[in-house]
């Protein structure tokens, strides 16, 4: 009977402990900061490092400064730049992911006013892990008029 009582307590263990594994574990935002916009500009870029301590995917993003945000890569393809959004961005653990100028960025779409260097804009950011459990991380980005 100890034996079988044994299993169940792990059993248990491991199927109510993992959630809060993730509450442990760092999410760390660095260098976030948005371009300034020009008069009449609907649209900006956002930038930022991210790193998790567990393997996770950037699976969203909002502010309410945007009427809608999406997350974007670019690249050269035969000369042109294109842009397309992407629906996740994976984030290998313990790994720093780049979101930059010229490559992966989060877009902030049909802007409510215009963003002028020195304005801070909030960011919430939103994480998945492999168990589906999801983190927000809130960020506050300084606008910038280039890169910096």
């Amino acid at each position: 009977m100890l034996k079988t009582f044994k299993s169940a307590t792990l059993t248990l263990v491991v199927c109510f402990g993992s959630p809060a594994i993730h509450a442990d574990e760092a999410v760390t935002v660095a260098h976030a900061w948005v371009r300034a916009t020009a008069p009449g500009q609907r649209v900006a870029g956002a930038y930022l490092e991210i790193s998790s301590a567990a393997p996770s995917r950037l699976v969203a993003a909002s502010s309410p400064v945007a009427g809608s945000v999406e997350i974007h890569s670019m690249r050269l393809e035969n000369g042109i730049m294109t842009m397309r959004q992407l629906e996740s961005l994976e984030l290998p653990a313990k790994q720093t992911v780049k979101l930059e100028p010229g490559g992966l960025h989060i877009m902030l779409l049909d802007l409510k006013s215009p963003l002028k260097p020195g304005d801070k804009v909030p960011l919430r950011i939103t994480l998945q892990y492999a168990d589906r459990s999801k983190t927000v991380v809130e960020v506050q980005a300084e606008v910038r008029s280039a890169a910096p």
